[in-house]
């Protein structure tokens, strides 16, 4: 019997444990330091509202992770949903990604018109340098100013937008939308049917044949040699699967990598909805302290018919680790450390793989790919 270790019960670490058992042969501890499992994943109730910190909706376009997820945790579709963001120099709010069809009810829409035939004319967004610059290759200073500038510096704690020089994850797929309204028009959008959200599938995932959940911290790591100390014991492996920010299980060894926290507020209302239809976030892009809203009922569902309803507040702090900086430099310092790792040692989910946009659909993914891997 071959000894995996998996470090962190989030999303990508029970979807590694859960594979890993499914494959067989495999003796598998999963070692998590927090008070449950499922990370930011995990449902909590306030007001008799379920809630988890941050919408964590189900968004894919692969058909395989979809279908893995929803025979353990069955899902339910919402794919008629759209975001809004608020610009309060034009007191509107509109639609995000930003949609072509809201251009004729802005103030500036003849400059913005003009600004959209120069983009397109000149067509520079491709050889973009930095973050502003494709922006403004894209769709010109005017709705740039409006929906990106001040949101983007606000989001990622920065003075300056030229500082990012990765922008391949921006802005949700597309610059500037045009035909349906609803977002993500291409994947699937789904959210559990249970009133604990994804909570079952944790439980499955740590309880499956072969797999055990320590709820500890490793005292010292040694990767290359798949080898940490629980407990003051040295304990090796046979393959070792990380969702912790590498240089935190590296030691250091190449420096810090920069993450972006999140300050969360959640308050209940004394409506049965605060937003409109099948509005599920709010966006603000323009100097309040806080990126975006969610109405949990929309996702969920449970309670819908309540006279109450949870709101989500986000607020950009340095309060933990969840968003890794879109730096190149970083991504170079990243690759180090998994380059480091030896073999058989795999690094995965948004913390561990240092990318941005990977989403719930990505760590199953990556963890399909590794375990894949240590067939």
């Amino acid at each position: 019997m071959k000894k995996a270790l998996v470090i962190g019960g989030g999303f990508a670490g029970c979807s590694a444990a859960h594979l890993l058992s499914l494959q067989g042969g495999w003796d598998i501890t999963v070692v998590e330091s927090g008070p449950w499992l499922g990370g930011g994943c995990k449902t909590l109730w306030y007001g008799g509202h379920p809630y988890t910190f941050g919408p964590r909706h189900f968004l894919t376009q692969n058909v395989p992770v979809f279908d893995y997820l929803n025979k353990y945790c069955p899902l339910r579709r919402c794919n008629d949903h759209v975001f809004l963001t608020y610009v309060e120099k034009d007191a509107q709010f509109y639609n995000y990604p930003i949609h072509i069809d809201d251009v004729a009810r802005m103030p500036e829409k003849d400059q913005i018109n003009k600004e959209l035939t120069e983009a397109k004319q000149l067509n520079g967004a491709g050889a973009a340098k930095d973050f502003e610059e494709y922006w403004l290759a894209s769709i010109g200073r005017t709705l740039y100013d409006k929906f990106v500038n001040t949101y983007s510096k606000k989001m990622w704690m920065l003075d300056d937008n030229k500082v990012m020089d990765d922008f391949s994850w921006s802005p949700k797929g597309v610059a500037l939308k045009e035909g349906p309204r609803q977002a993500w028009d291409t994947a699937i959008s789904a959210y559990p049917i249970a009133p604990n959200g994804y909570d079952d599938y944790f439980e499955i995932a740590t309880r499956a044949e072969g797999v055990k959940v320590l709820w500890t911290t490793i005292e010292q790591y040694d990767l290359p040699n798949k080898t940490v100390v629980i407990d003051g014991e040295k304990r090796t492996y046979d393959a070792i699967i990380n969702t912790a920010s590498p240089d935190l299980v590296m030691d250091n060894a190449f420096g810090e990598l920069p993450y972006i926290g999140r300050d969360f507020i959640k308050f209940v209302l004394p409506i049965a909805h605060a937003f409109p239809k099948d509005v599920y976030f709010l966006y603000y892009a323009s100097d309040e302290p806080f990126t975006r809203l969610v109405e949990y009922k929309q996702f969920t569902r449970i309670n819908y018919d309540a006279e109450s309803t949870i709101i989500g507040m986000e607020i950009p702090s340095k309060n933990g680790r969840y968003y890794p900086l879109p730096l190149k430099t970083e991504y170079e310092r990243a690759q180090k450390y998994f380059d480091a790792m030896g073999e058989n040692v795999f690094s995965i989910g948004r913390c561990g793989s240092y990318q941005y946009r990977v989403d719930v659909d990505d760590c199953i993914a990556q963890a399909m790919d590794s375990v894949e891997k240590l067939k």
